[in-house]
């Protein structure tokens, strides 16, 4: 893969409050768990959201430019064989891009703002 596409995080406002405090995301429970940050690329990102964070409120999709990690990015296969970024480091705030809440619609999906691949 030649250019590393903008990645997204689902994450708990929260905990994205802390990150904003110490200027470093270190992962949400099972990222520490499994010892990277799980990331979605454009086209994956709803579908993490449905099957994830189905119905709950209080989160932020955080979009990060994947370009500066070096190997420490990984694209590897994960759900249904499609290969998902991981990160094997913190996330330093200085990479991301933007974030933005995702608000539930009236059938309780999330509605996520324009995605850039």
């Amino acid at each position: 893969m030649t250019t590393t596409p903008t990645l997204y995080k689902i994450v708990p406002e929260a905990l994205w409050q802390e990150a904003r405090q110490t200027g470093v995301f270190r992962g949400a429970g099972i990222d520490i768990k499994d010892g990277f940050i799980h990331f979605s690329t454009a086209d994956q990102v709803k579908q993490t959201a449905a099957l994830y964070f189905a119905g709950q409120t209080g989160l932020l999709v955080v979009a990060v430019d994947g370009g500066g990690f070096g190997d420490k990015l990984v694209f590897e296969a994960s759900r249904g064989g499609a290969l998902f970024p991981h990160l094997y480091a913190e996330l330093p705030l200085s990479s991301v891009l933007w974030e933005a809440s995702l608000p539930l619609d009236d059938a309780g999906l999330h509605i996520f703002p324009e995605l850039a691949a």
